[in-house]
């Protein structure tokens, strides 16, 4: 089960990348048809940097927990920490796609929260 989460948590950070990266958006494209159009994962007044919340949020969850008792485990919160600001510096250069200090933000918050999440966990946890 752990190989399987763990499968699951690679793939989740490669669609991540490919998402991020893919010269406009391919869950528009998907949802409406336009690659121009970024769908809100949930209706909300903070517009589409709630979804780089959610997708961050899931993702560091996801390796956090895979990887708690790891010695890895500070390298993969210093990993997704870095990844979630270059790949929202990396719009600057990505045609079609345009930097948002807003979403920059989400991403950081989602890694800030997920870890939060399983130190707090891991506290009342203990073996």
């Amino acid at each position: 089960m752990n190989k399987f989460l763990k499968s699951i948590f690679y793939i989740s950070v490669l669609f991540l990348i490919i998402i991020s990266l893919y010269p406009g958006s391919l869950l528009g494209y998907l949802f409406y048809g336009d690659l121009e159009l970024q769908p809100n994962l949930i209706e909300n007044p903070f517009g589409t940097a709630i979804n780089h919340f959610i997708c961050y949020t899931y993702v560091s969850l996801l390796g956090f927990f895979l990887y708690s008792s790891s010695q890895n485990f500070k390298k993969l919160v210093y990993g997704l920490f870095f990844l979630s600001i270059i790949l929202e510096v990396f719009h600057f250069i990505v045609p079609n796609r345009s930097f948002e200090i807003e979403d920059l933000f989400g991403n950081i918050l989602g890694v800030v929260v997920a870890y939060s999440i399983v130190k707090i966990y891991l506290f009342f946890n203990k073996p």
